[in-house]
Order: C-alpha cells, then sequence, then structure tokens
C-alpha cells in the first residue's frame, strides 16, 4: 500500500497533461507534504499555479532544466520521490535535432540518476514509451538509453536507501500529436473523409489516470530495475475513423517516416525476464546488483518467446466501445 503522507514528490517536465494529472490525482487521494514542479517555461508553470490556485500551500514552482545537474541537486533537496517526465517527445523534432533530443533525453536523465542519488532521495520512477521498444526513430533511440540508464542506476545505490524503476505505455488518448486531436479538428472543419496512413494499423488505449495509477504502482512495489506495463486493449486505427465520424470515407496516405503499424512493450528477447499480474506485466531487468531486485514471484513467468504489442493483443475495443469511451477524453489544448 503506498503512503504518500508527509511525502515529497518532485515531477521533472511538471507543467505537463501527466504532471497535471499526476498531480490532481496525488492531492486528491493522498496527503503529501510538497509537491515539487520541476520544468523550464515559467508560463506553463504559472498557468497551472493558477489552476491549482487551491492547493498553492501544497505545490512548488522551480524553474529549471534536466540538462542543468546543479539546478537538479538543488531541487532534489529534501525529496522523498521523483517522477522524470521532462523529454522532448515530437517525432520529427527529434529528427531534425538530435544534438537537443540527446542532450534532453539522455544526459537529462544521467543527471536526474545523479542528483538523486546525491540528494537523498528513495524512489524515482522514469516514464518510458513504446517507441522505446525496437526502435525506429531518434526519439525512440534516446528513450532507450534513458530506460538503460535508469535500470542500471540501480548499481550505483550501495547502502543508500533508493531505487530507480520504469514505467511504458504509448500515446495516451487525446494528447497532443496523436491521432484522435489531428480527426476532432478534421471533423470540426467538416471534413467527410480521414486520412490514414495504413490500414493494418493498430494502437494501445490508455488514459492519462491510468497512466498515473501505472507510476504509482511503481512507486509502491518497485525493488529496482523493473519495467512496468499496464494491460490495456488494443484498437484499430479504422474503427477510431469509424467512432468519430460515422460512415466516412477513409484515405491510405503511406506510413510516415519514424512510424510503427503497431506499439509493442514487451519484445521476445523481454519474455526471459518478464512476469504477468492480474492488471500487468512487469520486466526485471537482466542484471541484478541486489537481492531487493529478484522478481516478485506471485506473478506468472510468461512463456518463451512472448511478446505483448496491440496487434496481437487479447483486449480489443469495438467500434461501440471506443465511441464511449471517447466521452471521456479531454484534449490537450
Amino acid at each position: 500500500m503506498l503512503n504518500l503522507k508527509d511525502k515529497t514528490i518532485l515531477i521533472t517536465g511538471g507543467t505537463g497533461s501527466f504532471g497535471k494529472c499526476f498531480t490532481r490525482y496525488v492531492l486528491t487521494h493522498y496527503e503529501p507534504k510538497k509537491i515539487i514542479i520541476y520544468s523550464r517555461d515559467e508560463f506553463k508553470q504559472w498557468m497551472m499555479a493558477n489552476e491549482f490556485k487551491e492547493h498553492e500551500e501544497k505545490l512548488r514552482f522551480f524553474i529549471g532544466d534536466v540538462r542543468d545537474v546543479d539546478r537538479l541537486r538543488r531541487a532534489c533537496e529534501g525529496v522523498d520521490y521523483i517522477i522524470h517526465a521532462a523529454a522532448l517527445k515530437q517525432v520529427p523534432a527529434c529528427e531534425y535535432n538530435p544534438n537537443e533530443a540527446i542532450k534532453t533525453n539522455i544526459h537529462g536523465a544521467m543527471n536526474v540518476i545523479d542528483a538523486a542519488l546525491d540528494t537523498g532521495v528513495r524512489k524515482v520512477v522514469a516514464l518510458s514509451t513504446d517507441k522505446a521498444v525496437n526502435p525506429v526513430n531518434l526519439y525512440g533511440g534516446t528513450k532507450l538509453v534513458s530506460d538503460k540508464l535508469f535500470v542500471a542506476a540501480n548499481a550505483y545505490v550501495g547502502t543508500k536507501d533508493i531505487n530507480f524503476s520504469i514505467v511504458r505505455y504509448g500515446n495516451v488518448a487525446g494528447s497532443r500529436g496523436s491521432v484522435i486531436p489531428f480527426f476532432h479538428k478534421l471533423i470540426q472543419e467538416g471534413a467527410e473523409e480521414l486520412p490514414i496512413t495504413d490500414l493494418r494499423m493498430t494502437r494501445f488505449w490508455i488514459s492519462l489516470t491510468q497512466g498515473v495509477e501505472l507510476v504509482l504502482k511503481a512507486l509502491a512495489e518497485a525493488n529496482g530495475g523493473e519495467t512496468f506495463i499496464s494491460k490495456i486493449p488494443s484498437f484499430k486505427i479504422t474503427d477510431l475513423a469509424e467512432a468519430m465520424l460515422p460512415g466516412c470515407k477513409i484515405r491510405e496516405t503511406g506510413i510516415r517516416p519514424g512510424e510503427k503499424l503497431h506499439e509493442i512493450m514487451v519484445t521476445t528477447e523481454d519474455s526471459a525476464t518478464t512476469y504477468e499480474y492480474d492488471k500487468h506485466f512487469i520486466v526485471y531487468p537482466q542484471m541484478t546488483w541486489n537481492n531487493r531486485q529478484q522478481p516478485d514471484l506471485s506473478g506468472v513467468k510468461v512463456a518463451e518467446g512472448f511478446s505483448y504489442s496491440s496487434d496481437n493483443n487479447t483486449e480489443w475495443l469495438g467500434v461501440e466501445d471506443i465511441r464511449a469511451l471517447l466521452k471521456e477524453v479531454e484534449l490537450e489544448k
């Protein structure tokens, strides 16, 4: 059972959609001492401060960049838990600005690890992405390296009471740059035809709240080096189009550079150390550095060659299921 009473939590990239949802969820369900929002955009911090005006005594806004390890160390003083959500995420932007993606997604991850180890932080949970699995674009490549860094960080804890873990999920329903707001904009403009890059395409469906709950599970249960992955339903992009614009025409435009047909969360190579639980999977590290990192034996070891991707899922959403879920989606602005 996770106890956040009187705990101080720092969220990197905390003004993003995840950070705001996590902050509201924790303030509603727990009694933290303080939540520190660490980010580099003072305007977004001001907007968030106004949005959370009723909780101002619990919130602190710390301007800083994950590229700046000294600033991170200062922010981490007295912090119990870190949620690392800061990243450059737009695939085309990362392709065009690879050095910037590396500085934020890789060097930034290293800085978070160093600052946590140096300041007495107890747990760090880093947000990953399906794009880090068998990456085909620079963003995915940088997040793969980031994941490896957070797993390996457990080798450096020594006698310190700290561990590092990862949560992995794909695009959140309604998030900026994803397909739902794209279709929504076209429909608002009067479109009768929706473009789809490949008619075979599938995706997982996860809400922001489900993403937050997975992070809280990792905070409660992680011993070090695990990657937590929710069991969530899949859907076909063609069914999403039908759910959003019934009877619409579909135009196939061709898959874009860096885009995958399906989201994959667990590879066949991962199956050697993956365990299945009631509502999630855990990929345990292939190398362990202390007894705390052993698999939880209440889980069931998956079969050799197992993989978990949006096209081989056992749970699927139909058109009516999608239509019902769309009513709960809040589009990011």
